[in-house]
C-alpha cells in the first residue's frame, strides 16, 4: 500500500493518541511500547496486568487487521529482512531509551527535548533505509 489515505492515517492518530491518553489518566503510565515489553520480560513487578493487557490490544488488533485485510501485512519482503528490521528496531530502541511510541506519541506531547531528538533520528534512520530496501535492494511492497 503506497498510496496517501488520509482518513486511515487520521483513524489511526486518533486511536493511538486516544489509547495514550486513556492509558495515562487512568493508570498515569506513559504508553511507550518499548518500557511495557521490558517491564513484563525483563523487570517483573506486581504491575504486569495493564502491559500485558495492553500488548495483548496491539497484538489482537493487528490479528483483526489481518483478518479483514485483502492483502498480506507485508507482502513482497523477504523474512530474513524482517528479522534484521525487529532486531536493528530493538536495538535502537534500548540505545535511544524507548520507541517512537514513547518519544514521538508521548514524549513529543510532553515537549521533550530528548523524545524530539530520538523521534527525528527514528525518522532519519526510516527514511534512510526506506530508501536502501527499495532503491538499492530492489525490494517493495
Amino acid at each position: 500500500m503506497t498510496e496517501f489515505t488520509p482518513l486511515h492515517a487520521l483513524t489511526g492518530g486518533l486511536l493511538i493518541g486516544s489509547s495514550a491518553v486513556l492509558l495515562l489518566w487512568l493508570n498515569g503510565r506513559i504508553a511507550g511500547v518499548t518500557g511495557m515489553l521490558t517491564g513484563l520480560l525483563v523487570k517483573p513487578s506486581a504491575t504486569q496486568l495493564w502491559r500485558l493487557l495492553f500488548l495483548l490490544g496491539l497484538i489482537g488488533g493487528t490479528a483483526l487487521y489481518g483478518l479483514f485485510a485483502t492483502t498480506p501485512l507485508r507482502q513482497g519482503f523477504p523474512i530474513w529482512l524482517l528479522i534484521a528490521a525487529g532486531l536493528l528496531t530493538g536495538y535502537g530502541t534500548a540505545q535511544a531509551n524507548g520507541c517512537t511510541s514513547g518519544h514521538g506519541v508521548c514524549g513529543l506531547a510532553r515537549i521533550s527535548l530528548r523524545s524530539l531528538v530520538a523521534t527525528a533520528t527514528f525518522l532519519g534512520v526510516a527514511i534512510l533505509s526506506a530508501y536502501v530496501v527499495r532503491h538499492v535492494l530492489g525490494l517493495s511492497t
